[in-house]
Formats: structure tokens, C-alpha cells, sequence
């Protein structure tokens, strides 16, 4: 079991399963009139209608614990692999990432790990949306844009350069990943990939 994110849902089911098409897409309605009650204005283009394939992608469960680690690690001081950590340390370490979470400011970390939303558009801090709204994920929604600046910001800490891997994914190379930082840099790539596809296409990235 593991994490399965994609963009272009819509796009996909269309083609492949229209019934499942028309469920997301009343889904993907009452997100954005619950967001536009938050003052958020977006909203899923239709599906293309062009034969699109869905951008897709995705990681066990524990490589976005460990991402979202390092993360704190590197805002509080220094990073260290999750595959080097002994548990007891790593215990400690996610008792932070804990406590950042309840800054309610990271759209990395205040999310939920297995189903939601990040879209296009621009907030500073991840919305909270009302139980009664009913949106997947406990109704915490993330910005897309927010959410790669984050990434951006932790990649040179876990053997990233973003500006190299701006320049592979713009020629269509997939992302590497190896080294003590093997897990962290995976799900920094998986997400990454869905931030610029999520922008170009103003599609959102969903967790599923």
C-alpha cells in the first residue's frame, strides 16, 4: 500500500471510466465552492477531451513521513537520512514534525498523508476547511505553488538542486534517486513533477 498522486484525474477517468469520471468531478465541484466560501478562487478545467494522459506518480506512506522530517530538520538545524536514523532518534525527530505541523504555516506538512488536494492558486497558509464540507482529507487543502517553494527550499539539504531538476523534468528526464537521501529524494521528485504539472495545467494535484 502506498500513496498515489495524480493530476489530471478528470482526464484519465474520462477516457477510461466515465462513472468515476463523474464522481470525481462532483468532488472536485464542492472543493472549489467550499474554497471560494474561503475566498479561493479556482476551479478544475474539464476534462481536454484530447486523449490527455494523467499526470501520475506516487511512494510508500513512509517516504512523505520522512521527507516531511527533513524538512523540519532543516528549518531547526541539521539533516540527517531517515535510513541512517536509529528509531528512537527518529521517535524524537517526528515529535517535531508534530510540533511544526501545529504551526498550521507548511502546506507540506499540514496535509493529510493519504487522500486531498493541493490547486493552483495562491494562499500563504494551507486552508482548513469545514467538517460539513465534506472534502477528502480531512478538508486541509495545500497551494500548489506554496507547496514547491517548500520543496524548492528543502531540496539542497537532501542532495537536490532544483534549478538541475527544473532543467531534467523541462526535457522530460525523470528525476534520480539514490544515496542515504534515496527515500526523501524520491518523494521530492514525485512532487515536484505534480507542482509543475498542477501549474501549467491548473489542475489539481490529488492524493488518493
Amino acid at each position: 500500500m502506498g500513496l498515489s498522486i495524480t493530476v489530471g484525474l478528470l482526464d484519465d477517468l474520462d477516457r477510461h471510466d466515465p462513472e468515476g469520471a463523474a464522481h470525481h468531478a462532483r468532488e472536485l465541484a464542492v472543493l472549489a465552492d467550499a474554497l471560494q466560501a474561503k475566498g479561493v478562487d479556482w476551479q478544475e478545467p474539464a476534462p481536454a477531451g484530447t486523449g490527455r494522459a494523467a499526470h501520475s506518480g506516487g511512494f510508500p506512506y513512509g517516504y512523505l513521513h520522512h521527507l516531511r522530517r527533513a524538512f523540519v530538520l532543516r528549518r531547526r538545524g541539521a539533516v540527517t537520512p531517515a535510513a541512517s536514523t536509529d528509531p528512537e532518534q527518529y521517535d524524537c525527530d517526528r515529535g517535531e514534525v508534530e510540533e511544526e505541523a501545529l504551526m498550521f504555516s507548511s502546506h507540506l506538512l499540514c496535509h493529510s498523508d493519504c487522500a486531498g488536494y493541493y490547486v493552483p492558486a495562491d494562499f500563504d497558509d494551507p486552508v482548513f476547511l469545514p467538517e460539513e464540507a465534506a472534502v477528502a482529507g480531512g478538508g486541509m487543502v495545500g497551494s500548489t505553488g506554496q507547496l514547491l517553494a517548500e520543496l524548492r527550499r528543502l531540496a539542497p539539504a537532501i542532495g537536490i538542486c532544483p534549478e538541475a531538476a527544473d532543467a531534467a523534468a523541462d526535457t522530460g528526464a525523470a528525476g534520480t534517486a539514490g544515496g542515504p537521501y534515496e527515500a526523501e529524494q524520491f518523494a521530492w521528485y514525485v512532487l515536484h513533477g505534480a507542482c509543475r504539472q498542477s501549474l501549467a495545467t491548473g489542475r489539481a494535484i490529488v492524493f488518493h
